[in-house]
């Protein structure tokens, strides 16, 4: 996956988050973020990035959001690999 396709997956995602009272709650209560937090992460790839780590948490989220979309499950999951922020540690 492109990391803009990545990027067009994460931002039907936050408007997935957005559009469900519980996800969206979910989301932002623990961040302490606010609605206008959400609008500004739309054009950071960062925040994209975290707001798809959330999504895949649980399996019924990634589902609904799927199925929603007509995407793979693993999709979700595609789209966070391509963005920043998951490069690979060696430790050794």
């Amino acid at each position: 996956m492109t990391p803009e396709h990545a990027e067009i997956v994460a931002l039907q995602a936050l408007a997935h988050v957005v559009a469900d009272q519980e996800l969206s709650a979910a989301f932002m209560g623990p961040n302490g973020l606010a609605p206008q937090d959400m609008r500004a992460g739309a054009s950071d790839t960062a925040f994209l990035a975290a707001l798809l780590d959330f999504l895949c948490q649980r399996d019924d989220w990634v589902v609904a959001f799927c199925d929603v979309h007509g995407h793979a499950y693993d999709v979700p999951m595609l789209a966070r690999y391509a963005l920043p922020g998951n490069e690979q540690v060696n430790w050794t």
